[in-house]
Parts: structure tokens; C-alpha cells; sequence
């Protein structure tokens, strides 16, 4: 077994981007996140790559729209890319009406414009359940804003309720470069990536050919860039992509980042449902004797989460099947958890949901990313993070600070016993999770979500 030791090391050969700690600034809520997008949107002079799983038909989705065709027309040679997935594009939500989607927005501003924006969508697989793009970050000329949420109310708090996430900006003209390359030269220039706001889109079957070919170079693709030395005023980035369970090179590096922890392991993940290979280097950091912190959103901050007193509806199982997987988890480490080696908070504040992922590390590493480190993010979807080598230590008041907040409306579990069992669930939900059982269908579910 590579002790913790051998694993920093390799992680410390990673290629880096030399960063100054001053140009990398921690935004702490969703309002903010909101405005400061809109401020890059409206400042921008050369270019604007924006990568989402989704631009929502809502009000804030309009407003970033609306941001965006403004700036267009005053400058109509500013190189404006939205990149979305391609399928969630072209569906409503779930459980609502069939419908043309938001696609149907994107068309409607494209005719009304003079200058137009190039909306386009990503397919990675065939069909959506398959596989989605869940790739982040929004390039503003030199300027990255990398953040794991989507793009409508909630996740930039328009209204009264918000989805919480992170949000980093980081000014660095090498970094920009890179993920700018990434998405023209790999994904927009890609036959399968298509305008989603034209009238007449092609159907899935026609890009077959097209979709296996960019899956193929995804699944060996990288970030390009030039590694830099790490002066003692420096910190380094290291920006990652990922796709598919063999080889992934994201995954490979989020295990060793864990297995490399000797003092101190921070994670947060909005769904628990780790794949086996995180639980078990969660497992050796325990017996290693790392003090791990747990953060997950409470089942009633899950974005499924359908209150009792509501229609229940399938899709609304699925938080109490995350819950479930976490007592489960607990209950195998209660005796971690008693001498407070393992602490796991549950994260609920009024209605709001919880969406947050990344993974600190000795206070050392800290790891930005959309990955919900779950199977599907393992072997499905397309992801990418960033990776903060902070040996000296020069972000630890910023990390620390985001950390405090995250962990503003938390709750530190004492016991597995603290969390529900399926005995007082709703009787439906008690229903719909023993069938589940019955026929084994939890460990395909798992891999799905």
C-alpha cells in the first residue's frame, strides 16, 4: 500500500500554474455569485465561455441572457460561447410537462437579436441517463469563475430561495487560456456539438457517429498548459478533466488526494453516495488516524426532497435513499464518531438546498470541483476541478473562513442513531424504498444517481 507520504509527493508532481493568493478571491453566497457573474458579463472585452449543465427559461436565466445579448450588441466581435448539456437542454423538468425545453428560450432570443450568441449543446452519450455534461467554469477575458452551480433562481438566489454552492474567482490569464482552449478546441469545435438556438436542431440518431467520437477524445483529453515554477509568495493550480470508469485521470487524483491526507480530511458532496473506491480511502484515512469532517445537505436541503404534507412522487424517494446509504456509513464508524475522529454536519438552513462539493486536505490542498463524487460523476459524466497546492499555507485564513460559513447552518451528528431510519419515514417513501430493496435495485440506483 503508497503510504500518505508517497501520494503528497505524487500529487506534488502534478503540473502547476504559479498564483498569486491576492487574485484568487472566496465568494460566500449565492446573491453574490449572482451579481459578480453579471458584473464579469458586463465588463468583458474579449471573450465569454460560459459551461453549465443548464441555462434555465426563468428569471434569472433570462437576466444572464439578457446580460449577455447586451454585451454583444455593444460589441459585437466579443467571442460569447454558452456551452450546456445538450439533452438536459431539450427536456422540461422532471416531472413536468413534455415540453421544447430551454432550448426554445435560446431560440427566441436568437431572433431578436442582431447579433447573435452561439448557445450550443453538449452531447456525451446518446441519452442523458447515460451520461451528462457536468463540466464547470465560466471564463471572463483573464478571469475564471468556478463554481459547481447551474444557471437559474435558485442557484443564483433570484427570489427568496437559494441553492448553496461555491464560488471561486481567480484571476489568471494561463488558466483562462487553458479551460478557453479546452471548450473551443475540444467540445465547440466538435461536429457533435450543436446550435441549440436554430429552429430546425438535428436528431440524437443523426449524431451517433459524431457523439461516440467526442466521447472517445473526452475520455483521453486533457487541460494544455505549460507548468510553471511555484515561487514562496505562489501557490499553484492544477486544472482537471474527467470521463468514464477506466482510466479517468479526475478520479484517479480525487482517491489520492484522500489517501494522501495524514492530519486533516474535509469533504463535502450534496448526495452521499460515494463510489467504493472514496469510501475506502476515507476508511484507511480513519485507521491512518486523519480526523475527517463529513459536510452533506439534510435530506429536506436536497433539491428532490418533496415535503410529506405534499403529492408524493417517485423522484422524491431519492433523499431518504441518500440518507439511508449515510446512517449506514455512520453506523459502521460509530466508534470514529464517539471519540470525534469522524465528525459528519448536516447542512439545513429554513428551505434552501445544499449543493456543495469539494475536498480540503492538511490544509494544504484544497480541491474546487462540480463532481459529486458519486458513481455517476465516476463513470458517467464529464467532469473537471481545480486543484489548489497551498504548501506554505498562504490561503489558510481564506479556506478556513469558507469552511466557518459552510459550516454556519450545520448540525454535528453524534451518533448514527441521530439519523432518521427508514422505520418513521412516510409510509410511501417506506414503500417505494423496501420494493426497492426486494428486487436489488438500490445498487443500479446508486450507479445512476
Amino acid at each position: 500500500m503508497v503510504s500518505a507520504t508517497a501520494n503528497k509527493q505524487l500529487i506534488d508532481q502534478l503540473p502547476k500554474i504559479a498564483h498569486r493568493p491576492d487574485q484568487l478571491e472566496t465568494l460566500l453566497d449565492a446573491s453574490t455569485f449572482r451579481e459578480r457573474l453579471l458584473h464579469e458579463i458586463a465588463n468583458a472585452k474579449h471573450r465569454i465561455y460560459l459551461v453549465a449543465l443548464y441555462l434555465q427559461d426563468d428569471e434569472a436565466g433570462r437576466n444572464i441572457l439578457d446580460a449577455l445579448y447586451e454585451a454583444k450588441q455593444k460589441n459585437p466581435v466579443l467571442d460569447i460561447k454558452v456551452l450546456v448539456d445538450w439533452h438536459r437542454a431539450q427536456r422540461g423538468l422532471i416531472g413536468a410537462d413534455k415540453s421544447d425545453g430551454n432550448a426554445a428560450l435560446y431560440r427566441e432570443y436568437a431572433e431578436k437579436y442582431q447579433y447573435k450568441i452561439d448557445v450550443l449543446g453538449v452531447p456525451v452519450r446518446n441519452r442523458e441517463v447515460f451520461g451528462v455534461l457536468h463540466l464547470k467554469g465560466f471564463v471572463f477575458d483573464d478571469t475564471v469563475i468556478y463554481s459547481g452551480a447551474s444557471l437559474n433562481d435558485v442557484y443564483l438566489a433570484q427570489h427568496d430561495r437559494y441553492r448553496y454552492d461555491r464560488y471561486h474567482v481567480i484571476n489568471s490569464k494561463t488558466l483562462a487560456d487553458c479551460m478557453a482552449g479546452f471548450i473551443g478546441n475540444t467540445l465547440a469545435a466538435s461536429s457533435a456539438v450543436t446550435c441549440l438556438a436554430q429552429p430546425n436542431r438535428p436528431e440524437v440518431k443523426a449524431l451517433k457517429p459524431a457523439i461516440r467520437e467526442l466521447r472517445a477524445r473526452l475520455q483521453a483529453a486533457s487541460y494544455q498548459f505549460i507548468s510553471q515554477h511555484i515561487n514562496d509568495d505562489q501557490i499553484g493550480l492544477t486544472p482537471m478533466v474527467g470521463l468514464g470508469k477506466r482510466k479517468n485521470f479526475l478520479n484517479i487524483q480525487i482517491c489520492r488526494l484522500i489517501a494522501s491526507a495524514e492530519n486533516e480530511l474535509i469533504i463535502c458532496t450534496p448526495y452521499f453516495n460515494p463510489p467504493r473506491s472514496v469510501t475506502r480511502e476515507i476508511r484507511l484515512a480513519l485507521r491512518r488516524g486523519v480526523n475527517v469532517t463529513i459536510i452533506v445537505g439534510d435530506k429536506t436541503a436536497n433539491d428532490f426532497y418533496i415535503p410529506p404534507s405534499e403529492p408524493f412522487k417517485t423522484i422524491s424517494g431519492l433523499p431518504y435513499l441518500y440518507e439511508m446509504n449515510l446512517r449506514n456509513f455512520a453506523r459502521r464508524n460509530e466508534a470514529a464518531i464517539a471519540k470525534r475522529q469522524l465528525k459528519i454536519h448536516l447542512w439545513k438552513h429554513d428551505d434552501n438546498s445544499f449543493h456543495l462539493k469539494g475536498i480540503w486536505v492538511d490544509r494544504s490542498y484544497m480541491l474546487l470541483t462540480g463532481n459529486n463524487l458519486n458513481p455517476r460523476a465516476w463513470k458517467l459524466d464529464l467532469e473537471n476541478a481545480i486543484l489548489l497546492h497551498d504548501k506554505r499555507r498562504l490561503m489558510e485564513a481564506e479556506a478556513q473562513r469558507e469552511i466557518d460559513t459552510i459550516l454556519e447552518h450545520t448540525q454535528l451528528i453524534g451518533s448514527y442513531k441521530q439519523i432518521e431510519k427508514l422505520e418513521v419515514y412516510p409510509p410511501q417513501v417506506q414503500r417505494l424504498l423496501k420494493r426497492i430493496k426486494r428486487i436489488r435495485a438500490d445498487h443500479l440506483l446508486n450507479q445512476i444517481l
